[in-house]
């Protein structure tokens, strides 16, 4: 396994496989939002004549001079399959929200057809960023049920479902020199901040004389002998992860409880952008038939090769040799290795 050229196999999470489609309301929308607030989350849907006085209410507040903003995902027969309707009133300005400016999220409705697809997540997500970006909202407010109280507090909201509140600074306000109340971010802006890492899990196995097991690999010229391993996928724990690439590459079953040798890490690179940490998990000694009974992935690796650990040397680049010592040291004196040299020139 090597960080460098080892193909990744990384199933993205459901919430980005496939991003919804959101645009900004125009006054066009009006009566479609307005039946989605009808239908969706008043208690007693409007009678069609309060759906036209609704409508006409509306028509002109989403127009640049009104009040009102929302962001809609259109269902692909044309309906209407998400909104979220912000409604903007003026304040007495405070540090925490100089412009003056609040925002109450008024209407947000999924349609049953299209829920549990991260819908609402992400139009109200747009109309929060908008609001505070463009329109320069700092005090935000809304009330909803306790079940959807929990996807408002990943934003930022605090409260109980019957008043939540959040002061969000945008990047106009944090530009003059706006100070924010808190450092408390929502979890995925604060996610997204955060330097990227490529995780991989290694086996180091050895023969009976503790003479070190390598793949020669059939796709990395550059590093051709590498323990048996690779990239976790998402979600993936790693233990589990070594257990199948361990089965995907040799045909074996790892012999547990786990015990760790060492830890490995690499600094970004132009080849591979981010951080790339590894877990080296001690994989025993195999006797010769267990060595010559591994059935190797042909697309992978063509042969599975055992040589004292000075022999080494001469077929690797010399830092996968250093993380090769170092694990084998690990294994001899029961002291955990770490290694943070892994791709420096």
């Amino acid at each position: 396994m090597n960080p460098d050229t080892t193909p990744i196999r990384i199933a993205e999470p459901p919430d980005t496989a496939a991003r919804p489609a959101v645009r900004a309301a125009t006054p066009a929308d009006a009566e479609a939002i307005t039946r989605m607030r009808s239908e969706h989350v008043l208690s007693r849907p409007l009678t069609e004549e309060w759906v036209r006085r609704t409508t006409d209410e509306l028509v002109p507040r989403l127009t640049p001079a009104g009040d009102a903003r929302a962001f809609v995902i259109d269902a692909p027969d044309g309906t209407m399959a998400a909104c979220a309707l912000g409604l903007i009133a003026p304040v007495l300005p405070a540090p925490s929200y100089p412009h003056g400016l609040a925002a109450r999220v008024h209407v947000v409705a999924t349609h049953p057809d299209h829920r549990r697809r991260g819908y609402a997540r992400a139009v109200v997500g747009a109309l929060l960023d908008h609001l505070a970006d463009t329109e320069e909202v700092t005090l935000f407010e809304l009330h909803t049920s306790s079940q959807a109280a929990p996807l408002y507090r990943e934003f930022g909201f605090a409260g109980s479902p019957a008043l939540m509140r959040m002061t969000r600074h945008g990047r106009s306000t944090a530009a003059a020199g706006a100070q924010p109340d808190s450092t408390w971010v929502p979890p995925r802006q604060y996610a997204d901040s955060l330097p990227r890492a490529t995780a991989y899990v290694c086996l180091y196995v050895t023969d009976e004389d503790d003479q070190p097991l390598q793949l020669h690999s059939v796709y990395s010229p550059s590093h051709p002998w590498h323990m048996i391993g690779g990239a976790l996928e998402f979600g993936e724990r790693p233990w589990d992860g070594l257990l199948r690439e361990c089965r995907e590459e040799t045909g074996m079953t790892a012999a547990g409880p786990p015990r760790l040798l060492a830890t490995v890490y690499g600094q970004p690179r132009a080849q591979r952008p981010y951080s790339t940490l590894q877990l080296v998990f001690d994989g025993g000694r195999l006797t010769g038939a267990q060595i010559r009974g591994l059935t190797l992935n042909p697309h992978e690796h063509d042969e599975a090769r055992v040589l004292p650990l000075a022999q080494w040397r001469a077929l690797m680049p010399a830092r996968d040799f250093v993380r090769l010592s170092a694990v084998a040291e690990a294994r001899r004196t029961g002291v955990a290795a770490y290694v943070d040299t892994w791709g420096d020139a």
